[in-house]
Parts: C-alpha cells; sequence; structure tokens
C-alpha cells in the first residue's frame, strides 16, 4: 500500500442507481450517444432552457458524483449535462483510447449531440484534464466559462521542472494495486486518500458513501481504470493551461492529498482569467464532503 501523502487518484462517492438508455432520470433523461469510433457514453441530461453546464468526472468513477450539484443547479434553471467517461460507469468499455485527445473528442461530441451552446464547462479532478485539452484541441468551441475543481490539470509527474509533482514510482504503484486486488486497493485509496476520511467537513465522510464510491468504482473496466493512470499522471497539460480564453473558477482543498495544492495554485496562475477559491483544510472529496459550499461558489459563478 502506497503512502496517503503521495497517492494521486481522483475518486468520489456516487449514486449507484441503475438507468437505461432514453429513461427517465430525475427532471431530465438519461441515454446514449455514439462517438466517432463507436464507443457508446451514457449522458444524463437535465433538459431545459437555461444555461448549460456539462460536467466531466473523477477516476475511476462516473458522472453521478455531480448528483447534488446537478439536482440544485437544475432547480436554479439551469440544463446540466453529466456523462460517464469511456472505460467507466454506464459507458462502453473499449479496448483503447484511454488518453486526452480521446477524452476531448468523445467530449466534444457530447457537446455537439445535446447542442449546447455558450456553456460552463466543469472538470474534478482527472476531468479537469479533459476541460483543457479540450480547449487545446477543440478551441472551447461552445464554451463561455470553465471551472476547475480539484483538477489534475497541470502536471503531477515530479520532473527536474516541475518539483511539485509527484514520484513516477507512486503511479507504478497505483497500477499495480488496481490491477491486483482492485476491490481492496481502492477502498483504501478512497478513504484514506481521496476523502481523508478522519479530516473535518462540512459533510462528514460515512461507511455508506464509502462503500457507494467502492461500488461505482468497481463499475469500471479494470483496462481502463489502469491505463489512466499514465494518462492523468504523465500527460503535461502546463503549455495548454494559456488556451483557456474564457473566465474560470478553480475550486480547490488546501489539505487535497491526492492532487496538491500546489499543483492547483500553479494551474490557476497559467491561465489568464483563473480565479482561485481555497477551501482551508479541505481534502480532494470536496464535491462530497463540502457539497453545499462547492455548489454555491458553482452557481454563482455561472450566473454571473
Amino acid at each position: 500500500m502506497i503512502s496517503r501523502r503521495i497517492f494521486l487518484g481522483t475518486v468520489a462517492a456516487v449514486s449507484t442507481a441503475a438507468a437505461l438508455p432514453g429513461l427517465a432520470y430525475g427532471q431530465g433523461r438519461a441515454t446514449m450517444i455514439r462517438t466517432r469510433d463507436g464507443t457508446e457514453l451514457f449522458v444524463k441530461d437535465t433538459g431545459g432552457d437555461g444555461r448549460s453546464v456539462v460536467m466531466t468526472h473523477a477516476w475511476p468513477l462516473n458522472a453521478d458524483v455531480w448528483d447534488y450539484q446537478a439536482l440544485l443547479l437544475s432547480k436554479a434553471g439551469f440544463r446540466v449535462i453529466t456523462y460517464d467517461r469511456r472505460g467507466f460507469g454506464r459507458s462502453g468499455q473499449p479496448a483503447g483510447g484511454y488518453d486526452f485527445d480521446t477524452f476531448a473528442d468523445d467530449l466534444a461530441e457530447v457537446i455537439e449531440q445535446t447542442g449546447v451552446r455558450d456553456a460552463t464547462l466543469v472538470g474534478y479532478s482527472m476531468g479537469g484534464g479533459e476541460v483543457v485539452r479540450y480547449f487545446a484541441r477543440h478551441k472551447g468551441r461552445h464554451v463561455a466559462k470553465a471551472g476547475l475543481v480539484g483538477a489534475a490539470a497541470y502536471y503531477l509527474l515530479k520532473t527536474e521542472d516541475n518539483p511539485i509533482g509527484i514520484d513516477g514510482a507512486v503511479f507504478d504503484g497505483i497500477k499495480q494495486g488496481v490491477l491486483g486486488d482492485r476491490k481492496a486497493y481502492l477502498a483504501g485509496l478512497l478513504r484514506d486518500v481521496f476523502f481523508d476520511a478522519k479530516r473535518p467537513s462540512t459533510n462528514p465522510v460515512t461507511p455508506e458513501m464509502l462503500d457507494q464510491a467502492l461500488a461505482a468504482a468497481m463499475q469500471a473496466s479494470p483496462v481502463a481504470t489502469a491505463a489512466c493512470v499514465d494518462a492523468f499522471a504523465r500527460t503535461d497539460f502546463r503549455a495548454e493551461l494559456a488556451m483557456i480564453a474564457v473566465p474560470t473558477l478553480v475550486l480547490h482543498g488546501t489539505a487535497d492529498i491526492a492532487v496538491p495544492f500546489a499543483i492547483g495554485k500553479a494551474m490557476t496562475a497559467g491561465i489568464a482569467q483563473a480565479r482561485l477559491i481555497a477551501y482551508a483544510d479541505a481534502s480532494h472529496g470536496i464535491v462530497l464532503t463540502e457539497r453545499d459550499r462547492v455548489t454555491r461558489d458553482l452557481q454563482a459563478f455561472i450566473a454571473s
């Protein structure tokens, strides 16, 4: 087991209720879209005529991590779209395509096929990399604002010119863990690293929250779970940050173990119109442990 202080990952507690293509889901609908290479992506769309919000999720879970925010934002009049990344949740599990070029192309398909315009694009943890690559690869098409929450969207690998990163041996250990007794390994990481469960929070981490998170993690393909470790650990987004030419909100916990706060600060500095809100003494799991504050901050930003 690796040290809790040096693990990098992105996990979040979720609802594990099943949903079928085209079935009414909450205030909106759940459906499947097909990408250019034939992979199907599970999409939840609250519908409505308000401003659009598209939200990408954390490794190794699915779109349900955003359910709390999606419900309240939709009640406030926004159209909220979340989706399961390829290889995760209820989306297709192809043998390959687990790189940020493909993830950004998948995101472009979600945006095009749902018809959103002038959207706010929000990425949580690994999902932040998808946001950055979307701007670099697709020029931020149809996106008016960006949000980065605990985002792994800088460069996570420690190198001579990136001393704030994490040693490569740590990521090798993560891959070994998820390719071994994946359930036991991820259970420990969720508890000790992602949520830092002993840390005080607005919404304390409960056994039920951990159970839900682990159940969602186990929905993901083992191949995708392992391959994405290389993707989020070894992709250098630093030069791409300047391509985000829209107002950007960064939310980051100062006690984040998975994506250290120094990464969040450096990422913010690389984006011309970015504003950082530091969540004092908060862990990586702020979408759930600080869910009301995250919702308020996002809503105020989207509405501004």
